[in-house]
């Protein structure tokens, strides 16, 4: 399946949310997705580091959203 995976920043103040990375991939399944969005946060050249993703089907329907915290590896986790 294509999908759309979007890299973002969040303002912790009031929760906005800056786009700072987009890549369009082909998968197999949603599990192949979030490994290739994690292996694309660390390897992509972007202006920020991202705290969070979202994934998108080719129609736009969402169909995954979190925070780094929660894909990345423990050693690669920010911390406070």
């Amino acid at each position: 399946m294509r999908i759309v995976i979007t890299f973002f920043r969040i303002r912790p103040e009031d929760g906005a949310h800056a786009q700072v990375g987009r890549e369009v991939g082909v998968v197999r399944n949603l599990d192949e997705a979030l490994t290739l969005a994690s292996v694309l946060a660390r390897s992509l050249d972007m202006p920020q580091r991202p705290d969070a993703v979202t994934i998108f089907d080719e129609a736009g329907r969402e169909l995954h959203s979190c925070a780094f915290a929660l894909l990345l590896p423990s050693h690669e986790r920010r911390t406070p």
